[in-house]
């Protein structure tokens, strides 16, 4: 992102004075503290002062003062960022100059993450739960703390001493696999840690907010992951790790899985089969036959003749009965029905179906497959040859109706044989020994495979139910680990992250690898804070021109930035630009399985793994085995390493970097102002 200015010009009415003159006083105070960069206090400093109500309003200004208010705080937010006032009178004008350093701009993205982490560990319920995790209580396993899940580094660093001093490296390695042994634990609702009494939820959790960024509960599918050492008292947690649903969007991922419409449509030119004619036809049958029809048959809406034979009159009138429906659900949303389904043990799946918002779904996705069929019917898809085929591809409307195709499936695959990583690292004394990478290599064990296989497998799935009118249960077979960068560089854990299948038990020339696929869009809205996110909630809730966001599953994807977009345009702000942050992150993908491509695009139903799915556990260790040799005897040869691993003592009072640090309260009553307002 090069420099980039913006003029916000928000719909205040009366208060219009009042949002110019507030900027020029945060324009003010920032010069006045004379901050580079810009820290927590000053940020708590600037909501405290400018971030209040009005002394005496008049009932006009009351109208609009939820709007000042709330386009402050994206101000605020902006300068969090590293945005500048490039001017604040006669009109607001911010702009952001980034840096050509990759070191530098590392920095600003880390201390723009830490700061909304420093407000989230403000929160009371935050506080009160950090504090209990550290104080010792007594288990069924005894008197146990966090701090027993965290291994001492002078006790490491002794013992990793004296396999350095060893000339031999078979014995290096013999020794150092006795040093640190990992292996994955999932955490499962209310397990508890046989080794200590505590709640692994709660230990996963605790160790999340040592991460430089916020905590963030994930909507959809997810799984955390423990890595534990079972070489020391207690076995201490390694690293963490999570996976959840994965984006619908990611131009390099698609790219790359096959998803985007230029290579769909070279494979297909490049070997145009009857089979792969069949293929075709068989999917756009399965997608129409996956939607639950009976009540517009019922209402005489369309005839099963117009599924087979459709005119340009129904696939009109589907499209416009979905418009129709969905407006009627953004009026009455029932959002508790559909909730509810989250929830209960046995779901009405017609009644549910034939809800505004899935009604809407059914008739556009209906008109959709039509117009496909249509299509194919007039090239005469089923009739014709391979060469018939190739001819098609040459025509406009032919190629659009494959993407379309291809796009449903995508719709449809996404969600249940790939995930993304949302959480990965390692924690102290480990992530100075290169510990982010064993958990990297881990997330490829065919035991994260059972796991996922194990959790969803007989899942019902919300939306394929919801859509056919009945109970839909999908496989779930994983076969691609996508991931970003957190802060844009390609110098990450997870580059040069590859390991040979054979060492695992494997194929020969077969490897699993972090591939580096590009880079994201920079478009997000991660650096818009909570306390901007509650009162764009709360506008969004009075206002009576918004499109309501429910955060109802189903309803579209991410909530989040709908609300935050929603909010922006009623503010009057440029939300496309507001929302392009520029933190343009590096993807990764690996591969679980070599056809991968085929199972996401449908062409394959069964899973090739590189790695087998014999003896589970083995493979674990042998990936753990891998990362000792490849990364960790290395690691141990470079100067100052153990000295660092050293530092880190669970001995009172505690010195260790896997706790989390807790600013005093006492300290700073702006901080304090803060916490309160987000409880």
């Amino acid at each position: 992102m090069g420099l980039t200015k913006v003029t916000l010009t928000p719909k205040l009415g009366v208060l219009q004075e009042a949002f110019l003159g507030r900027c020029a006083g945060i324009h003010q105070a920032i010069g006045e503290f004379g901050c580079e960069p810009i820290t927590t206090q000053l940020l708590s400093d600037l909501r405290r002062r400018f971030l209040c109500p009005l002394p005496s309003p008049t009932r006009a200004q009351l109208r609009d003062e939820l709007s000042l208010l709330t386009a402050l705080s994206v101000v605020i937010d902006l300068i969090a960022q590293g945005w500048t006032f490039a001017a604040a009178l006669p009109e607001v004008v911010l702009e952001f100059r980034p840096t050509t350093s990759p070191e530098v701009e590392k920095e600003r993205l880390k201390r723009a993450h830490q700061i909304e982490r420093d407000f989230q560990l403000h929160e009371a319920s935050v506080r009160a739960f950090i504090q209990g995790m550290e104080k010792r209580r007594l288990t069924k396993k005894g008197w146990h703390s966090i701090y027993s899940v965290m291994r001492d580094g002078r006790e490491l660093a002794e013992k990793l001493e004296g396999v350095v001093a060893l000339s031999d490296s078979d014995l290096q390695t013999e020794g150092i696999g006795r040093i640190i042994r990992p292996y994955l634990q999932f955490v499962r609702p209310n397990d508890i840690c046989e080794h200590t009494g505590l709640r692994l939820g709660d230990v996963w959790r605790y160790f999340r907010h040592t991460w430089s960024n916020t905590y963030k509960s994930i909507p959809g599918r997810s799984m955390m992951i423990l890595v534990r050492d079972a070489a020391a008292p207690f076995h201490p947690v390694v690293g963490i790790a999570a996976l959840g649903s994965s984006v619908v969007q990611q131009k390099a991922r698609d790219k790359w899985i096959g998803w985007d419409a230029g290579i769909i449509l070279n494979r297909f030119r490049e070997k145009p089969s009857r089979r792969l004619i069949r293929w075709l036809d068989r999917q756009l049958d399965s997608i129409i036959k996956g939607v639950y029809k009976r009540d517009f048959l019922r209402e005489g809406f369309l005839t099963r003749a117009n599924l087979n034979h459709p005119s340009d009159e129904i696939i009109k009138k589907l499209w416009r009965e979905s418009q129709k429906a969905i407006k009627r659900h953004r009026l009455y949303p029932h959002a508790a029905k559909h909730k509810n389904a989250t929830t209960a043990n046995e779901v009405d799946w017609q009644e549910l179906a034939e809800t505004n918002l899935f009604r809407s779904k059914r008739a556009r996705i209906l008109s959709t497959a039509l117009t496909i069929r249509q299509v194919f019917l007039q090239f005469k898809l089923c009739d014709g040859s391979a060469r018939a085929f190739l001819d098609a591809l040459a025509v406009g409307r032919f190629r659009n109706a494959i993407v379309q195709l291809c796009r449903l499936l995508k719709a449809e695959r996404v969600g249940i044989n790939m995930m993304d990583i949302t959480v990965c690292g390692a924690i102290a004394p480990y992530n100075t020994l290169l510990g982010g990478k064993l958990v990297c290599m881990l997330l490829c064990s065919p035991e994260v495979v059972r796991e996922y296989r194990r959790r969803y497998g007989g899942q019902e799935s919300l939306i394929a139910s919801s859509m056919r009118g009945r109970s839909v249960r999908r496989e779930a077979k994983l076969t691609l680990l996508c991931t970003t960068s957190l802060y844009g560089s390609s110098l990450s854990q997870y580059s040069r992250v590859k390991v040979p299948a054979q060492h695992i038990g494997g194929q020969q020339n077969e490897v699993l690898e972090y591939r580096e696929l590009g880079v994201s869009e920079g478009f997000g809205s991660f650096h818009f804070s909570a306390e901007t996110l509650r009162l764009i909630e709360i506008l969004l809730s009075r206002s009576n021109y918004a499109r309501k966001v429910n955060s109802i599953f189903g309803e579209g994807v991410n909530p989040l930035m709908r609300k935050i977009r929603e909010g922006l345009s009623v503010l009057g702000l440029p939300a496309d630009q507001l929302l392009r942050h520029g933190n343009k992150r590096v993807v990764y993908g690996v591969a679980l399985a070599r056809n991968f491509r085929e199972v996401l695009i449908g062409l394959s139903t069964q899973p090739e793994y590189l790695l087998p799915m014999t003896k589970l556990r083995c493979r674990t260790e042998l990936l753990a085995d891998y990362w000792r040799q490849r990364w960790l005897l290395k690691r141990l040869q470079k100067f100052g390493v153990l000295e660092e691993v050293q530092r880190h003592s669970c001995a009172y009072p505690i010195q260790h970097g896997a706790q989390v640090k807790l600013l005093p309260l006492e300290n700073d009553a702006n901080l304090r102002f803060w916490a309160k307002a987000a409880n």
